[in-house]
């Protein structure tokens, strides 16, 4: 099973600011904060934002993607 297979399963599509907080050990005011910033996380992180009305989700495939680039270095 794929890292994006695992994350939609549990979360679904598209995942929660404090279900994305949750993924990586941050919590979901720090995951906002380094959201503003300007550093490499956020860059990262960035394309897989989604807002909808006022709601900022994460796509769970630039996610699993992320997680599988941090596990391989």
């Amino acid at each position: 099973m794929t890292t994006e297979e695992m994350l939609v399963q549990r979360y679904g599509v598209l995942l929660s600011l404090r279900d994305c907080a949750e993924l990586f050990c941050r919590s979901a005011e720090g995951l906002r904060v380094s959201l503003a910033g300007n550093n490499d996380f956020a860059n990262k992180l960035r394309p897989a934002r989604v807002k909808i009305g006022r709601r900022i989700l994460f796509k769970a495939s630039v996610i699993s993607q992320i997680l599988d680039d941090v596990t391989s270095q």
